[in-house]
């Protein structure tokens, strides 16, 4: 039940992508006049420290301060024409996932059944209260998360929506980096940060169909780096004991996401969480955003010896988002 459909683990083993040019139509479609048009930033000082011209593609503006919405929306919009007798959907997170499934449920009349650990903030827990998501506490551990989302599905009869492992959760993601390269058409490459993949390969799909010269580029926590050890080896390795600031980017890659990562993520860039936090304190103050330490990880990888050395010219950055607890600060 908490696994992609058969369906969905089938399409993984196929030569094509799981998710195509259509898909993302359709989930544009959807989010029009729902979802925000995010703008793009720029910022001369971070040009001067990267050595390139970057555009950033402010998802921390979103709704539910995350791009996690596009998602969420874009499957649950599909589910209520797909299966119309549903009205409860499911979910176990701690993140934005969970903020975000709660609003795209409001939105669209469903009641939304939020799995979370026991241990999670008073800050997590009432902005999912606030969209209206009925949070279930749990242990904090992953098989007491998906033993009790399980439970809820059975009781409730809910559909199960995963965080990322979903092709229509993909396709959602796929509109951030399909508007960033209408806003900016002629970019070299677009980096993102990478954690269950969601974002990365939607954003690996859209520039395909989009802008094919755009090469695709992922950013990781040193302290999480699955996906860069994966993509070296060219087998899929699941995250284990990840510690790292960038609490959002702490899960493996799905099978679905694997099968479009491994094909077209030219290279994955990990950063320490010192280079984190230092990309957090410039992105403040030099462009006075909120972003969160998941949100700075593609703009650390940027400030890299290692991404200076690729030589591209004009690069997209997108900041996922920007929900964190101010009283919490990591360089206070």
């Amino acid at each position: 039940m908490l696994s992609a459909s058969h369906q969905q683990q089938q399409v993984s083993t196929l030569e094509e992508d799981p998710v195509g040019l259509e898909d993302i139509l359709k989930a544009q479609s959807r989010l029009q006049g729902v979802a925000h048009k995010t703008p793009v930033f720029t910022c001369s000082y971070l040009d001067k420290l990267s050595g390139c011209h970057l555009y950033f593609k402010c998802e921390n503006l979103q709704r539910v301060g995350a791009f996690k919405f596009r998602g969420a929306y874009n499957a649950l919009s599909f589910l209520r024409v797909s299966k119309p007798h549903i009205t409860d959907v499911v979910t176990h997170s701690s993140g934005n996932h969970a903020q975000a499934l709660a609003l795209a449920s409001k939105l669209l009349g469903l009641r939304a059944h939020i799995v979370m650990p026991n241990n999670v903030s008073a800050v997590k827990r009432s902005a999912v209260e606030s969209y209206g998501g009925i949070v279930v506490l749990c242990e904090p551990n992953l098989p007491a998360r998906e033993s009790t989302a399980e439970k809820v599905v059975q009781e409730t009869g809910g559909e199960y929506i995963p965080p990322y492992n979903h092709v229509d959760i993909i396709a959602g993601q796929a509109t951030v980096a399909a508007e960033l390269l209408e806003q900016v058409p002629d970019l070299d490459a677009i980096i993102a940060p990478i954690g269950g993949g969601g974002l990365v390969s939607g954003t690996c799909i859209a520039a395909k169909h989009f802008s094919s010269r755009c090469k695709v580029l992922a950013a990781e926590p040193a302290g999480a780096d699955d996906a860069k050890r994966s993509l070296e080896s060219g087998v899929l390795i699941p995250q284990t004991n990840p510690k790292t600031i960038a609490d959002g980017l702490l899960t493996s890659l799905g099978d679905l996401t694997w099968a479009i990562v491994r094909r077209h993520v030219k290279q994955v860039i990990t950063v320490r969480d010192e280079e984190i936090i230092d990309a957090m304190k410039i992105i403040f103050e030099r462009m006075k955003l909120v972003v969160e330490p998941s949100g700075a990880v593609s703009t650390a990888a940027c400030l890299t010896n290692e991404f200076q050395k690729l030589g591209f010219h004009k690069v997209g950055v997108i900041i996922s988002g920007g929900n964190l607890d101010l009283n919490k600060l990591p360089w206070l």
